[in-house]
């Protein structure tokens, strides 16, 4: 029994040693994930939904009462304008008709008959007057032949207008005769009947709408629902593809016409219509029809772009560790400077895209630097927005960590820059520090530039003259005109390559994005075909330490916990 536990002992021991043998070794090789650099298509795009309309609808109603006698127009019936498409039974109105011109007949009968009765009070105030002037008659005689002159001139008058208001009652009547005739108003389409022949339609209130027809339905509209946060990104003119569940294999194509500033709030979510104009030449689309809609905000056709999950790629130190990687001091400024990478300082960091991050801790409480150099620039390093410098990317305009150098290093670094740019893209580079020096002192400037904010608060602002204002002095007609262009989408980022399983930053000056891939606007040491690190699988996920329940160390993607290299407070 002896011997046999002392061959359990002897074997327990073995497996431990073999064991802490594996474990120290680093477990099974790390698996480096990539994906290609490629030329291609990136469109930034709104996504939407919208009903198709007709550009123009008219509701034809009536504005008399009666039976519909007759219908000459159904759905889908092409019709012309002035046309007839309807008929009420006019026989109640005829009926008005003939009354009407019996009143008529009867006023002016009355007319002729006030006529002799004035003519007979002017004949005997006449008399009246020669016998007053010959004293005989009295006076009395003479005051009651005025009072019955005047009393029969105004019962004339009173007669002359009953005879306009028996007229004006014909007219009416004829009108309302006519209006039993339904006719089309514009050219079009009649897209709703709604009566059938022998229903009894009243105009009393409102009137009665008996077709709805559709102005050339070769041009139609998309009333779009845009969420406030992308409105601000809606110009007129920009290009909208969309598709219908009608025809799910067919793209249509339209552009957007008007952002209407008329706000739409359900449940506290505001929405903004926006109409887009949409050919439809074959009329395969239909009113009412459900769109989805892709408004295209940029487009950038055959350029250098990366995927955003390289973008989001954000390795540890623990990473270096298991791959037996030095870290380089390129590799230490990549991990600890500025915006996009983990190191002293940085938080949850940025990729570009989803894609340029905050990087580090907003209030810059940073570690102070392990390299020993000034506190001057500790702030870079932390993260911090307001620092002693603004760094974009991990490095200034033109990339590349220019926070941790010295002087003599960032110039030289900038040097050897410029020497490898082409005499466009060297013209280009110094637009843009004009630009930006002219802006605010350079964003993204090296580790002792001015914060932007700051410089800009002491720039003098200028003002307009009172009571001026933009609509004013431009003379536009409509509200869309006064929108300016979008502003052009620039951001920095970084990705990893990997060459012989050993990893190496690339800074980069980044475009717009369509959420898979970005646009590169600077990246001199990318080429397409070259293969970028999205993931470093190390096998450390599955061998924890007893005690260690936290589920994300040792994946680059969840970033650094707490405890360990790079967490900032």
């Amino acid at each position: 029994m002896k011997k046999l536990i002392s061959i359990i002992i002897v074997l327990l021991v073995i497996g431990a040693g073999v064991g802490a043998y594996y474990y120290k070794k680093g477990g099974p090789e790390p698996t480096v994930t990539t994906l290609q650099v490629s030329r291609g298509d990136i469109v930034d795009q709104v996504g939407a939904t919208g009903t198709l309309q007709a550009v123009t609808t008219v509701q034809v109603g009536t504005q008399v009462s009666g039976i519909v006698q007759d219908l000459y127009a159904d759905f889908n019936s092409i019709v012309k304008k002035g046309q007839i498409i309807a008929r009420l039974d006019p026989s109640l109105l005829q009926t008005a008709l003939d009354t009407a011109k019996a009143n008529l007949v009867n006023a002016q009968a009355n007319l002729e008959r006030q006529k002799v009765a004035l003519d007979d009070a002017q004949v005997k105030l006449k008399r009246a007057q020669e016998l007053f002037a010959k004293n005989l008659a009295p006076r009395t005689d003479l005051e009651t032949a005025e009072v019955a002159q005047k009393q029969a001139d105004a019962q004339l008058k009173s007669t002359q207008s009953q005879i306009v208001q028996a007229e004006a009652a014909v007219n009416k009547a004829k009108v309302d005769i006519d209006h039993t005739i339904i006719t089309a108003p514009i050219d079009g389409i009649v897209t709703s009947r709604n009566v059938d022949k022998g229903q009894t339609v009243a105009s009393s209130m409102q009137a009665p709408t008996l077709f709805i027809i559709a102005a050339d339905l070769t041009k139609m509209q998309v009333n779009a629902n845009i969420d406030e946060s992308d409105v601000g990104r809606m110009r007129p003119g920009q290009t909208v593809r969309f598709r219908v569940d009608a025809y799910p294999n067919d793209t249509f194509v339209g552009k957007v016409e008007q952002v209407r500033l008329n706000p739409t709030t359900v449940q506290n979510v505001v929405t903004y219509s926006t109409v887009i104009d949409v050919p439809n030449p074959d009329y395969r689309l239909m009113p009412g029809m459900t769109a989805n809609l892709n408004i295209e905000v940029a487009r950038r056709s055959n350029v250098l772009r990366v995927p955003n999950a390289a973008l989001r790629f954000r390795p540890t130190r623990d990473t270096f560790s298991a791959l037996n990687q030095a870290i380089t001091p390129d590799i230490e400024r990549a991990l600890g400077a500025g915006r996009g990478g983990f190191g002293r300082g940085q938080g949850r960091g940025g990729d570009t895209g989803g894609m340029t991050g905050n990087g580090g801790s907003r209030n810059g409480a940073a570690r102070p630097p392990a390299n020993g150099q000034q506190a001057a620039n500790a702030a870079p390093q932390g993260g911090s927005q307001t620092g002693a410098a603004y760094n974009r990317g991990g490095g200034d305009q033109a990339g590349g960590g220019f926070a941790n150098m010295t002087p003599e290093e960032r110039q030289k670094r900038m040097q050897e820059r410029l020497a490898q740019m082409t005499p466009e893209q060297r013209q280009q580079f110094e637009a843009r520090m004009k630009e930006r020096m002219a802006q605010g002192g350079g964003r993204g400037g090296s580790g002792a530039g001015q914060n932007a904010q700051g410089a800009a608060a002491t720039r003098p602002q200028v003002q307009a003259p009172a009571g001026t204002s933009k609509m004013a002095t431009s003379g536009a007609q409509t509200v869309d005109a006064l929108f300016g262009p979008l502003p052009t989408t620039e951001s920095r980022g970084r990705v990893w390559l990997s060459i012989n399983k050993q990893l190496k930053p690339v800074n980069l000056r980044l475009g717009i994005s369509d959420g898979t891939w970005t646009e590169v606007l600077d990246g001199n040491e990318l080429q397409p075909g070259m293969e970028v690190v999205t993931n470093v699988t190390t096998g450390l996920e599955t061998q924890q330490r007893p005690g260690n329940q936290n589920p994300g160390a040792g994946n680059p993607l969840m970033g650094p916990q707490r405890g360990g290299p790079g967490r900032g407070r």
